[in-house]
């Protein structure tokens, strides 16, 4: 059976923006734009989906019926990303991509994209936004989870206290960040051996109830869930906490470990008889 079919939104690329010297701003708009639909959430994503170069696919284009029809192999890639912003008004949506040469999909298919280019995408999702019940905010994370944390600074009232995390490669890949709350953003350079977990242990947490956003590669983001779950009595309900990646693994690999790390906690949640 081909199950239930996902709705895919078609756009074209607008223009590029090399932010950085490793990140990569997609704009895309088009008539496709029409049918999106906004979430309410800093951290909505969408799965971009890479056609099989060569590969003719059945119009019009349904994951469904692709899978469905088509052998394993011929299957679109897919990568989720975190949607920048969205311009109902200038009619654009933008992505950023992290570029590291040839390695991998969508960093290669970004600083190559020209514009007029098709970007075809599932989505979004998400689950993360500030809340008002939160005193104050942390935010963690890597480039990965960059474009969500600068959409959670710019959506933080005014005066809000926020402490952020940023681990980047040098000081070349530091952005600038806007926001009206209190913010305090510290950049931390994994060339010059920063520690992000350290640094996150060594934070003397404000007063009040903290929210708090930590996203990124899985190996620091698993050892700060069990510091602000056991050691800081953070919220489990005020916690988002996901690894987007894992070092040393591709994409299919990650997503596969996850799946199985998801069944086996289930299994073990599960009442025994």
């Amino acid at each position: 059976m081909a199950g239930k079919p996902k709705t895919v939104t078609r756009l074209r690329v607008l223009r590029k923006e090399r932010l950085t010297p490793h990140m990569i701003r997609i704009v895309a708009g088009g008539d496709g734009l029409a049918t999106f639909e906004p979430n309410e959430f800093t951290d909505a994503y969408v799965k971009v989906i890479f056609p099989v170069p060569g590969v003719s696919y059945p119009e019009p284009f349904d994951l469904g019926t692709i899978r469905a029809e088509l052998p394993r192999e011929h299957w679109p890639r897919m990568r989720s990303y975190t949607v920048r912003y969205y311009d109902a008004n200038a009619g654009e949506l933008a992505f950023d991509f992290v570029h590291h040469g040839d390695e991998g999909i969508a960093g290669p298919w970004a600083a190559a994209a020209e514009p007029g280019d098709e970007l075809i995408f599932a989505g979004p999702g998400g689950a993360y936004a500030p809340g008002a019940e939160a005193g104050w905010h942390l935010l963690v994370g890597d480039e990965s989870a960059l474009p969500a944390i600068a959409a959670s600074l710019e959506a933080i009232p005014a005066g809000v206290p926020v402490r952020a995390f940023v681990e980047v490669e040098d000081p070349a890949e530091e952005q600038p960040l806007v926001t009206k709350a209190d913010a305090q953003v510290r950049w931390l350079h994994r060339s010059a051996g920063a520690d992000l977990v350290a640094a996150v242990r060594e934070l003397d947490f404000p007063d009040g109830t903290v929210q708090a956003f930590v996203h990124g590669e899985a190996g620091f983001v698993r050892r700060l869930r069990r510091h602000l779950l056991d050691e800081r009595g953070v919220r489990k309900d005020l916690l988002s906490i996901s690894g987007y990646w894992r070092r040393g693994a591709t994409d299919e690999q990650w997503r596969a470990e996850k799946a199985t790390e998801k069944a086996t906690e289930k299994a073990t949640e599960q009442p025994r008889t």
